[in-house]
Order: C-alpha cells, then structure tokens, then sequence
C-alpha cells in the first residue's frame, strides 16, 4: 500500500532529479509571410519541445524596432520567448542559457541569417557570435556557439 510519506518522498525525488517534465515554452514568432527559413526556424524550435505561434506579417522591422533590438542586429524574424526578445536564428542553447539565467536584458539576437543556423542551409562556416541587448539599446556578446 503507497502511503502518503512514500508518495510524496517519490514526487520530491522525481522533481529533484529532473524526472518531471517542465511544461514546453511558447514563442511567439513574427515573420514574413514568404520567408521559408522562418518556417523553417519555427519548426527547428518545435523539434527541440517549444510550443510555436507563428505570426506573418510585412511589419518585421517595425515589431524588431519597437521591440528594442538594435537596427544593426536585426534579423529576419522576431519571436518572444518567455519575456525576452529573440531576433533571428538564434540557436536553441542560447535561448535555454537565457531562460535559466534569467539576465536583466531586453533580449538577443543572431544578427543576419549567418549560413548553417537553425533554419538556415548550408555547413556552419564560422561561430555563431549572440549578442546580448538591453532597454538602452547598447549590445555585447552574449555567447558564441
């Protein structure tokens, strides 16, 4: 007979342990309405238990730049992840960091669409450099990957 100590002994070693599973994180993703590697990004982000709301719209920009992320470190897409802005083809180690660490940041962002990020075709040619972006809109490497 499962008593009530052993039931919660085991709950409490389940949750210690990592064997309970965290609800999946949803990300709210603006992209242009023609952009495959968009698609292509939210898929890679429902592959790895994100929950994905993809929103297509023709005022990408405008989303990035009330958003706060820099002009100069916009991508092609704009997702909201758990509070912070995620910009471009951010790989999902970083958005996981990001999330565990919790850093007082507006959010951050893999500027362009380098070639081998998630989403993107082609072999990695180099690190991906993430930067990091606050209210002040002033920017420094986050992690390279």
């Amino acid at each position: 007979m499962i008593t009530r100590r052993i039931l919660l002994l085991s709950v409490s070693t389940l949750a210690m342990t990592g064997g309970l599973a965290a609800a999946p994180v949803a990300v709210s993703l603006h992209k242009s309405p023609e952009c495959g590697c968009c698609d292509l990004y939210a898929d890679y982000l429902r592959e790895r238990g994100f929950t994905v709301t993809s929103h297509s719209t023709r005022e990408v920009a405008e989303i990035s730049r009330k958003a706060g992320v820099p002009a100069e470190l916009q991508g092609c897409h704009t997702a909201f992840v758990g509070g912070y802005v995620v910009e471009g083809h951010v790989p999902v180690e970083a958005i996981q960091k990001l999330l565990a660490e919790r850093p007082a940041i507006k959010g951050i962002t893999l500027a362009g669409m380098p070639v081998g990020s998630p989403g993107m075709p082609g072999p990695k040619a180099e690190p991906f450099v993430i930067h990091a972006f606050g209210e002040d809109g002033k920017s420094s490497v986050y992690m390279s990957l």
